[in-house]
């Protein structure tokens, strides 16, 4: 093969036939590179983005199945637990106070006041509060007393057969020397067609 670059001067491309063997060659091969980065770009490069892709699904579907898989393992544990908490929570509802039960609710907590020896000064509704599934029902008291008779009454609270909390205690001693407590108190009741399991609402019904 003649090497000589003076080969490549006033090509023809008309006549390609007539080029010289070192220029054929280096147009072939020049021409091969072209199609193959050109074939690349044009085909491989998507279909490995495609591989990757998929590939990353591929990741994702073995970590849901093992995810599936392990709940499905534990199926019936989750079932016996769900029953559990099924009852456990049928329970809390029947301690709530239905509708009719709240104005004796509150001649509950004054008995209890009253028993304790406390000197009731206000025994008070406050505006109920609205949240998302139930509806909250403050209950502003004042008494005074002695120590043993306030511990007496947050004892007895929590003692009464519906559901209510105690809240933002104030304690102070008066000018007789009694102790004056100012105590927040809260009853719940779930909303009207709010959305609970079958077991929950018959026995929010009780």
């Amino acid at each position: 093969m003649n090497l000589d670059l003076s080969q490549f001067n006033d090509i023809d491309f008309e006549n390609i036939g007539a080029w010289p063997q070192l220029v054929k060659v280096v147009f072939a091969a020049t021409l091969a590179v072209c199609v193959f980065v050109g074939g690349y770009f044009l085909f491989v490069s998507d279909a490995l983005d495609s591989l990757n892709v998929e590939e990353a699904k591929e990741q994702q579907l073995k970590t849901d199945f093992k995810s599936k898989y392990q709940l499905a393992a534990n199926l019936k544990l989750y079932r016996e637990q769900l029953a559990i908490m099924e009852v456990q929570f049928a329970e809390l509802l029947k301690m709530l106070p239905s509708r009719n039960e709240m104005p004796g609710l509150l001649d509950d907590i004054t008995f209890v006041a009253t028993d304790s020896g406390l000197n009731i000064k206000s025994l008070d509704w406050e505006s109920e509060i609205a949240r998302d599934f139930y509806i909250e029902f403050p209950i502003k008291i004042v008494v005074s007393g002695d120590y043993h008779e306030l511990g007496h009454l947050v004892g007895g609270v929590a003692k009464l057969p519906r559901i209510v909390s105690l809240h933002d205690f104030v304690i102070r001693r008066n000018d007789s020397g009694a102790l004056g407590m100012d105590i927040l108190a809260k009853t719940y009741r779930f909303k009207e067609g709010a959305e609970l399991p079958d077991k929950d609402k018959k026995g929010a019904a009780k």
